[in-house]
């Protein structure tokens, strides 16, 4: 994170510009000037943690053993040192008892800091450690243990834990807990939990609930959760209930919330509790083990389970994760707000560290990385910029775990032994708040503020995508894009074992390129299963097969309904998700999606069945197929490879759309020769006027039977809300030489927010004007979605048929 001047903007001056670097080589530096603050290292090894149930160990002999001999421990919040720490990976198995002793030790002091990350549980973390004041050899590269800075004086830590994860269902009490960190059965907490209404766990889509009346199914299921039951079998009933993006992440990984606070009651709600500064209701572990025999769990060593104590079901989501940062942000401002008023002696941040774990950032939030203006991006740390605007400094690294109490030290409690003891989470951000206890000004080196601005830290990372970085062009103003680079490598040898140790590490220039990248990775996997020489023999066996699912006519289906839509077809769009925007729907069923379209009439529709950002499967295909047998089906995926095209044969496709501004010219012809000698019809996808251009000066008449124009933009694969990319394409010069080429006849299409982009406030108005501009029809799939409408009615209003 840091300053970057060509990205200056009122809503951060004075204080930083959010920047952060993921998945590249980077170094995060961290200046300090702390007068008065006396600033010890040290490093403790595996065998020097005693045990924490070992009795008869004082707080002197603890900190001897552990290296800090004669620190003061002080006694008060007021004189106690601020302890960071950074173990190793390989001290997580002493990690436990060393923070429960150290809290034993400076029971006054704040804990904060996140566990060192590798490159892979192969490879060993690296910890330097130099402190020429206490210790004239401590110039040191560890690479076991745990290493740590005490700050003592005039500093003040405050901290506080984000957990990124969403409670899903009641609460309930625990019923019998047969070992340590231990839960049998569960049951429903009436004083805590009350049945759903806000339709946040109805299953919208289940035949089964169809006739039923939801509000009474909900009493039923409410009722049902008040007997006793194993933890698992309450687990699988309450995933039933859940969003398909909900039950995918339980199914991979149970999340249990232990409360530990019994402060429940003041506010049930857990975002509430934060944002009015009342800190986690429940610490969030991962289940290390179940019983299939009698349906309990059992969590991390050391986690605090005690009958009759209460529990929840968590999943990890990230829009959820987004509303809690900003939840315990808004908590923190109003506690520090509540204090300029209730004392005179108010905290004033100076500096700010944040340490989130390696699977937050982009991977939880979405967006870019780097310096940019998006509001997508970088989203913890401009969080952080906009309730800190003041502060000069705001650093971090992502870890392999964050270390301190859950709750922090900003909300006040005596309860070490529950949510406010140190602990170790497993996925979480650590925020850590400096400001000095005498209110000394902030430090700015305003002599060397012009030299600091001229070396960005853009330049420092220019090897970090951002959407505000240049992405490389070439001189028509088309992206560059390269495929894969696979010999990035030196060989490295290690006893008999070869590694292929990286050394160039491409990072793609643009969503396009990183899209290609995965895709190519995608691909190589399914061809070390099955060769490509085999799918070409089963599609060869599949045509002389008459029972076989046969290519269907896509294009003729789309031309009939052209002519029965008074000239404009809305084709519907099977989608699970959009890159920009996330799950579209809450239950993604292709067969039901596929069957309401038959329904409704449509006699062609499109199915996307990228994996890589759309969370589609091939098999999405077939089932649609399955479900509605008479509409051809237009696969949408990134098509790089033959390879692919075999595969959506065997699947049930009709015909394939590919992207233009993803092939070259070559490439162009090529798959589409291959598609239509295997019975493919073929779709070209264009975002531009250049791509158009290449169309028409590429291939043949007989080449596509349909073109799309698109409103997404590849550099970001954002959309153009404005919708004035597709209609530029429908009045250039470019669309007039199509036209001449492949005929007037041939279907122009659009795709991209179609449906959604309004003109004159009227959605309507948009297709209006795609129509008077020559489009024959557009691709809808986001909008569809979204609508609380029949199905059959917005296809009608949207063609103008209504």
């Amino acid at each position: 994170m840091g300053k970057d001047r060509s990205l200056e903007a009122t809503e951060f001056d004075g204080g930083c510009l959010p920047f952060e670097s993921e998945g590249v080589p980077a170094c995060s530096v961290t200046l300090f000037v702390l007068p008065d603050v006396d600033v010890r290292t040290f490093h403790v090894e595996n065998e020097d943690v005693p045990d924490y149930a070992d009795a008869g160990i004082s707080p002197d002999m603890y900190k001897n053993c552990i290296g800090l001999r004669g620190m003061d421990s002080g006694t008060s919040k007021d004189n106690a040192p601020a302890l960071m720490l950074i173990p190793s990976p390989a001290f997580q198995n002493e990690l436990d008892d060393f923070l429960r002793g150290l809290d034993s030790a400076f029971p006054y002091s704040t804990l904060f800091g996140g566990v060192a990350s590798t490159v892979s549980s192969l490879s060993r973390a690296r910890l330097f450690r130099h402190d020429p004041i206490h210790d004239p050899n401590g110039q040191k590269v560890y690479t076991s243990g745990c290493i740590g800075v005490s700050l003592t004086g005039d500093i003040e830590a405050r901290t506080m834990v984000a957990q990124g994860a969403k409670p899903v269902g009641g609460v309930y009490r625990i019923v019998t807990a047969p070992a340590d960190s231990s839960i049998g059965a569960i049951m429903l907490d009436e004083n805590s939990s009350e049945p759903d209404d806000n339709g946040e766990t109805e299953n919208d889509d289940d035949d089964e609930e169809a006739g039923m009346d939801k509000k009474e199914l909900r009493k039923q299921m409410y009722a049902k959760a008040r007997m006793p039951k194993p933890v698992l079998a309450e687990a699988n009933f309450l995933m039933k209930t859940l969003s398909d993006d909900d039950q995918g992440f339980m199914k991979r990984a149970l999340l249990v919330g232990i409360d530990s606070g019994g402060a429940m009651g003041r506010t049930p709600n857990e975002l509430e509790r934060l944002s009015k500064g009342e800190g986690h209701a429940f610490s969030v572990y991962q289940v290390a083990s179940a019983s299939m025999k009698d349906g309990s769990v059992t969590l991390p060593l050391g986690t605090p389970v005690q009958k009759g104590g209460r529990m929840r079901f968590f999943v990890r989501e990230g829009t959820y994760a987004r509303e809690e940062v900003s939840a315990l942000w808004n908590g923190y401002k109003k506690q520090a707000f509540e204090e300029t008023f209730a004392t005179d002696n108010s905290f004033v941040p100076t500096g700010c560290i944040v340490i989130p774990t390696l699977d937050r950032g982009s991977k939880l939030f979405g967006g870019a990385t780097g310096p940019t203006k998006t509001s997508a991006a970088n989203f913890e740390s401009r969080q952080v910029c906009e309730f800190l605007p003041g502060v000069p400094s705001v650093s971090g690294f992502y870890s392999n775990g964050v270390v301190g109490p859950l709750n922090g030290n900003i909300y006040e409690s005596e309860d070490k032994n529950g949510l406010f003891r140190s602990m170790c989470h497993g996925s979480a951000s650590n925020y850590v708040v400096f400001g000095s206890k005498t209110k000394r000004p902030i430090y700015r080196a305003a002599a060397q503020k012009k030299q600091i601005e001229e070396v960005t830290i853009a330049s420092a990372m220019s090897s970090n995508f951002s959407a505000n970085e240049k992405v490389p062009r070439d001189s028509d103003g088309e992206l560059i894009v390269k495929r894969r680079e696979i010999h990035s490598g030196r060989a490295l040898s290690v006893a008999t074992v070869e590694w292929s140790v990286a050394e160039n590490i491409a990072v793609p220039s643009s969503a396009l390129e990183g899209f290609m990248w995965d895709k190519e990775t995608e691909v190589d996997r399914f061809r070390e299963r099955v060769p490509l020489s085999n799918l070409v023999s089963q599609v060869t066996q599949s045509r002389t097969d008459l029972t076989a699912p046969q290519p269907r006519n896509w294009i003729k289906n789309v031309l009939q309904s052209t002519s029965s839509s008074n000239g404009f077809v809305i084709i519907p769009e099977c989608k699970r998700s959009e890159p920009t925007s996330g799950s579209l729907r809450k239950r993604y069923d292709v067969s039901k999606l596929a069957s309401d379209f038959e329904s409704a009439g449509v006699e062609a529709f499109s199915v996307n069945c990228d994996a890589v950002l759309f969370g589609g499967s091939q098999e999405d295909i077939t089932v649609a197929r399955e479900a509605c047998p008479d509409a051809p089906i237009l696969a949408s995926d990134l098509i790089l490879y033959p390879y692919q095209l075999y595969k959506l044969s065997l699947a049930g496709a009709d015909a394939v759309n590919l992207v233009a501004g993803a092939l070259s010219s070559k490439d162009l012809v090529y798959l589409t020769k291959i598609a239509k000698s295997i019975g493919m019809q073929c779709v070209v996808s264009v975002t531009s006027q250049v791509q158009l251009q290449k169309v028409v000066d590429t291939l043949n008449a007989e080449s596509i039977v349909a073109l799309v124009l698109s409103n997404r933009n590849l550099e970001d694969f954002a959309f153009d809300d404005s919708g004035e990319q597709a209609l530029g394409m429908l009045s250039s010069q470019a669309i007039t030489r199509f036209r001449e080429k492949f005929g007037s006849d041939l279907p122009v299409l659009v795709e991209g927010r179609v449906g959604l982009i309004e003109k004159d406030h009227d959605v309507c108005g948009y297709i209006q004007a795609l129509k008077e501009n020559g489009a024959s029809g557009a691709i809808i799939g986001e909008a569809l979605a979204v609508s609380s409408n029949d199905f059959k009615e917005v296809l009608s209003l949207l063609s103008g048929k209504k």
